[in-house]
């Protein structure tokens, strides 16, 4: 028996370093593990800070530029009120009133288009009667319209005469 002591104590000791060589393992492997994760949300905070940034420095590199090309005088056409009778299932009278400003593409269209503005409120008539008190509900409705009129401007006096349309009121009762 007192071999097979010494051949445990040998085996122990064969052990006892290579169960301590995995936990210096595991530790270390912890520890780069948590150095890894720490140097990827470093890494993602930059790229972050870079996304949200860069946008800021691009638009305004951009906004003197826009100035130089006229953006500072803009000029504006200011629309007549419109009030049409909308459509509904219903037999109820229901109205909308409209109040929009056409933004020429250059201040040099401006008298042009105060000349075609009967064109443009005759095509504005038809889509904004077809309306139904539905189609104006929501944020999107706006939008919605507001890009419909746009069309239906380009389509009454030719293509690169406005460059936006405003509304400035839109009451349904």
């Amino acid at each position: 028996m007192s071999e097979s002591d010494p051949a445990s104590v040998v085996i122990d000791d064969d052990v006892k370093p290579n169960s301590a060589a995995p936990a210096k393992r595991a530790r270390f492997s912890k520890r780069l593990m948590i150095i890894v994760g720490a140097l990827i949300l470093i890494l993602l905070a930059i790229v972050g800070a870079v996304f949200f940034l860069l946008p800021k420095g691009e638009a305004s590199k951009e906004e003197p530029v826009a100035e130089s090309h006229g953006e500072a005088g803009t000029t504006y056409i200011d629309a007549p009120a419109m009030v049409v009778n909308l459509r509904g299932a219903d037999d109820t009278a229901r109205f909308l009133k409209i109040r929009f400003t056409l933004i020429p593409v250059t201040a040099s269209q401006e008298e042009d288009i105060k000349a075609k503005l009967p064109l443009i409120v005759d095509a504005f008539q038809p889509f904004l009667r077809e309306l139904r008190p539905e189609d104006l509900a929501g944020s999107a409705a706006v939008f919605r319209i507001k890009e419909e009129m746009l069309v239906r401007a380009t389509a009454a006096i030719g293509p690169g005469e406005i460059k936006d349309i405003l509304i400035q009121d839109l009451i349904q009762q």
